[in-house]
C-alpha cells in the first residue's frame, strides 16, 4: 500500500517550502540592491586612469573622506604618489577605512595604531590628519620604501600579525591614489550626498578643514581667493603647478578632496578645468570652460 502523509504532515511539509521560498526571493533581492548600489544608499565611485572601461572601486562617503585626507596628508609632507598607495592598502586592511575607536588590544583609529606603542594619545591617534601623519613619518623612515613590494613596505611600518593581508588592497588603493592625488581626471565621484538634507554648508569650517588636511599654504594669506562669495569657496591652484598651461594635478587633487568630503562639508558642486560635479549628475563638461587657476566648491544653502 503506498505512503501518504497525513495532512498534518503535508501542511507542515508547505508551510515549510513556503518559508524557504520566501528566504530564496529575500536573498536575491538583497543581492540585486547590494550590485546595484545598495537601494540608492549614498556611495562613491572611482575609476581607472584611461577612464574607458577599465577597473572601478566603490566606496561609501565615509570611506572617501577618510581616504581624501590620507592622500592630502602625504601630498602636504611632499611624499610621491606610491606612498599615499601603501597609505591606502594599509587602512583598507586596518579599519576598512573607517575610523573606528576600537581594535586589538588598545588598537584605535584608521591606521589601528596604538597609544601604548607611541603613536599618540587615544584622541590624536583617531584624529586622521594625525594618524595619516604619523604613518607617513614612519613609512619616510624605511629605506627604499617606494621600491619595495607594497606588503613589505606596510609590514616595516605597521609590524603586523599578518602582513601578506595588505597585498589584496593593493589595486584598490592604486585606483584612489591616482585620482586623490590628481593624476587621473575626474575619476571620482559620489552620488547622491547629504549635502543638502544637512543643511547649509560652511565656508569657515571648509577653510578650516582644507588646512587641516592641505597646510596652511593651501588658501592665500590675504586677498579675496579661497574666500566665501554667493556660498561658493574658490581655491586657487599656483600657476607653477600647471602642466604646459593645462589642468594640473594639484587642481585634480584639490576637485577630488572635495567632492570626497561633500557630504560631510555639505558641498554642493565642485568645478575645474571644464568640468562640473554634482551629486546627482556626477562631472559633466561645462558649457563655458572655466580656468586651471581655481577649484570652486559651491556649498550648499
Amino acid at each position: 500500500m503506498p505512503w501518504t502523509a497525513s495532512p498534518t504532515r503535508r501542511s507542515r511539509l508547505m508551510r515549510t517550502a513556503a518559508a524557504f521560498a520566501v528566504l530564496v526571493a529575500l536573498a536575491g533581492y538583497v543581492a540585486v540592491q547590494y550590485v546595484t548600489g545598495r537601494e540608492g544608499a549614498p556611495h562613491c565611485t572611482v575609476r581607472s586612469a584611461d577612464g574607458g572601461e577599465g577597473r572601478t572601486y566603490e566606496l561609501s562617503p565615509e570611506q572617501a573622506a577618510n581616504a581624501a585626507t590620507i592622500s592630502a596628508v602625504g601630498t602636504t609632507r611632499k611624499m610621491p604618489e606610491r606612498a599615499v598607495t601603501i597609505a591606502l592598502a594599509t587602512a583598507l586592511q586596518e579599519s576598512a577605512l573607517r575610523n573606528i575607536d576600537h581594535g586589538d588590544r588598545d588598537s584605535l583609529g584608521l591606521f589601528q595604531q596604538r597609544p601604548s606603542q607611541g603613536w599618540g594619545t587615544p584622541a590624536e591617534i583617531l584624529d586622521p590628519v594625525h594618524a595619516s601623519g604619523e604613518f607617513y613619518a614612519h613609512l619616510a623612515e624605511v629605506p627604499g620604501y617606494s621600491r619595495l613590494p607594497l606588503t613589505v613596505a606596510a609590514q616595516r611600518v605597521q609590524k603586523s600579525g599578518f602582513p601578506q593581508a595588505y597585498a589584496k588592497h593593493e589595486p584598490d588603493a592604486t585606483l584612489l591614489s591616482a585620482a586623490l592625488t590628481g593624476r587621473a581626471p575626474a575619476a571620482l565621484t559620489c552620488s547622491p550626498t547629504t549635502a543638502t538634507a544637512a543643511g547649509p554648508g560652511d565656508a569657515a569650517e571648509v577653510r578650516a578643514d582644507l588646512v587641516r588636511s592641505f597646510g596652511k599654504d593651501v588658501l592665500p594669506a590675504t586677498g579675496t581667493a579661497g574666500a566665501a562669495s554667493a556660498g561658493t569657496v574658490s581655491v586657487p591652484v599656483p600657476s607653477a603647478m600647471e602642466a604646459g598651461g593645462g589642468a594640473s594635478r594639484r587642481g585634480w587633487e584639490l576637485a577630488h578632496w572635495a567632492v570626497a568630503r561633500a557630504g560631510t562639508l555639505r558641498i554642493e558642486a565642485v568645478s575645474y578645468a571644464g568640468r562640473v560635479w554634482t551629486a546627482d549628475a556626477g562631472w559633466r563638461t561645462e558649457r563655458k570652460e572655466s580656468g586651471t587657476t581655481t577649484v570652486r566648491m559651491k556649498l550648499a544653502q
